[in-house]
């Protein structure tokens, strides 16, 4: 029983239009499944990801107009990557964020990879992160896309930056439940602040990491527009998922107990710093109900809402994606 790595990260957006633009026409990624938040169905949940909703690659954004804005803080997934496959591909997106007006940082090195911070509009802290030929879980499929080229495209998503309090909670269960290791440790950019602890999963490499980041003299994080609300790991099936469904019972972990969610099966806890953890299913997958070659192109919804389309559907606001 082991994860596989990170399977999706999901983000708080208050303008799904202007985060559609964003992230499929400068990121060029490509939106797999435009459904609802199944939680809350009149919202919109937007999964982004590569060219076949590959578990790994996805972004998903709740779409919560009027939301306030961040407040960062600790107990908080201050920032998410996203993997390119070298060096050459970040001076590409540096040139690219430049002219798309996309604010962003200098190439730096984090945990001995060359990385470029940028941050969407509102607010997402995002970084690129370079695999230079390292091994580990591998990449996605690019999404083809003129203007960006396909040995430069984004193929999935990089480490998640856990920023806390008091680190070691957090580190108990991702070694002694979650199965996670120690990965080494890399200076903090912020300052003069504890080396940040790198722990890594399955095959390892960047599809694989949570970075742990200690910090004593921030707020607690109260969460707005372009706040990350969970991260979500890979299971790479249904008969591993009902083996976790058990270990977090044995562990005494409160926890959601098994949610469908259609495109994967899920659970949902809090780690003892309060970050919001999630085990999905890498099954079934996107193209369980719309073709491949159409994902993302009407509203879809999973079996057991769809007999309240017509009711849903008047209930949404009215989204023009383009």
């Amino acid at each position: 029983m082991e994860l596989l790595g990170l399977h999706h990260v999901s983000i708080l957006t208050g303008k799904a239009e202007k985060n559609y633009e964003f992230y499929t026409k400068i990121l060029g990624m490509r939106l797999v499944k435009k459904t609802v938040n199944q939680d809350n169905t009149e919202s919109y949940h937007l999964f982004y990801a590569d060219a076949e909703g590959t578990p790994g690659t996805e972004v998903t954004f709740f779409d919560i107009p009027h939301l306030g804005r961040t407040h960062r803080g600790t107990s908080d997934i201050s920032t998410v990557s996203l993997r390119v496959r070298n060096t050459d591909a970040l001076l590409f997106w540096k040139d690219r964020f430049t002219q798309f007006g996309v604010q962003h940082d200098e190439i730096e090195k984090r945990a001995n990879r060359d990385s470029l911070a940028f941050r969407d509009f509102e607010g997402t802290r995002l970084i690129l992160v370079a695999d230079n030929g390292e091994q580990g879980v591998r990449g996605g499929v690019p999404w083809p896309k003129d203007d960006i080229p396909q040995e430069h495209a984004i193929i999935g998503l990089g480490p998640v930056t856990l920023t806390v309090a008091i680190a070691e909670p957090t580190i108990g269960v991702l070694t002694e439940v979650m199965g996670f290791r120690a990965a080494g440790s890399y200076p903090s950019l912020e300052g003069n602040y504890p080396n940040i602890l790198v722990y890594s999963t399955g095959e390892g490499g960047s599809g694989a990491e949570v970075h742990i980041e200690t910090r004593t003299d921030l707020p607690r994080v109260r969460l707005g527009r372009g706040g990350v609300h969970h991260v979500a790991f890979r299971v790479p099936n249904e008969e591993e998922y009902n083996q976790w469904a058990e270990r977090l019972k044995e562990y005494r972990l409160p926890n959601s107990g098994k949610v469908e969610r259609y495109y994967f099966k899920a659970l949902y806890f809090r780690e003892p710093n309060g970050i919001l953890f999630e085990l999905s299913t890498d099954t079934p997958g996107f193209a369980t109900d719309e073709p491949m070659e159409t994902m993302g192109e009407k509203l879809a919804l999973p079996p057991f809402l769809e007999p309240n389309r017509k009711e849903i559907e008047e209930k949404l606001r009215p989204l023009t994606l383009h």
